[in-house]
């Protein structure tokens, strides 16, 4: 009897032998689905973007460049604000250096709303919904010359903006799509960060070949541009 029952033990399953097997199953089944999980996470993943370059700070590939000489021989970039009284003003003497060294530097522009200015950030986005169209000097000549009217007030001034975009011809719809697209607003975002990250604090800052400029007189302005192009 005894030999009898110590042969069945033997033939027969061992429970706690089955139990660990469906264990290892199990484990192996989680360990699979787990490696397809992780796969198609990683796959899916975009590739991580290179952080731009002390030059691509400065000026961007896809900067608002206003000149574009055949042989350019200097850049010179400008973080602004729309709403910015000392921008505005120096804007005519911009526009006479643009005339006179167009022709050998890149003149670039950078928006950098400043928080102090409720309407800085919403001018921004006009202005660049209006460079989508090709005409982006047409309206930030608009918001300087209007600024009295706009500036400083609490109310956004969309409203008012899109009556600029409409009265220098641009496409309305058009206007109204890219002021709401997200990509729009991420541009602007982008020329906040280099422009922090660059140590602008203020507007109008002007960086001349990558070197932030400290200008005490117009004729000194000049002098650092004739400098640049010899």
């Amino acid at each position: 009897m005894v030999s009898a029952s110590t042969s069945s033990r033997e033939s027969g399953p061992d429970p706690a032998k089955r139990i660990r097997v469906v264990i290892w199953i199990l484990l192996g089944v989680v360990m699979v689905a787990g490696g397809a999980w992780y796969a198609a996470l990683t796959l899916n993943k975009p590739a991580p973007t290179q952080p731009p370059t002390g030059a691509e700070k400065v000026v961007p590939t896809d900067g608002r460049q206003l000149t574009t000489p055949a042989l350019e021989k200097a850049q010179l970039v400008e973080f602004l604000d729309f709403e910015c009284a000392a921008c505005r003003s120096i804007q005519p003497f911009v526009d006479e250096l643009k005339a006179e060294f167009g022709d050998r530097i890149t003149f670039v522009n950078r928006y950098f709303p400043l928080p102090s200015h409720p309407n800085s950030g919403p001018a921004a986005l006009a202005v660049e919904a209006a460079a989508q169209q090709g005409k982006f000097d047409a309206m930030a000549a608009k918001m300087f010359e209007t600024q009295d009217q706009w500036h400083g007030k609490r109310e956004s001034q969309g409203p008012l903006f899109r009556t600029f975009a409409a009265e220098i011809g641009l496409d309305l719809a058009a206007f109204d799509a890219a002021v709401a697209d997200h990509k729009t607003k991420e541009r602007i975002r982008a020329d906040i960060a280099d422009g922090n990250a660059l140590g602008v604090t203020g507007t109008p800052t002007f960086f001349l070949n990558g070197e932030k400029l400290t200008l005490t007189t117009k004729q000194d302005f000049r002098q650092k541009l004739t400098d640049a192009v010899k």
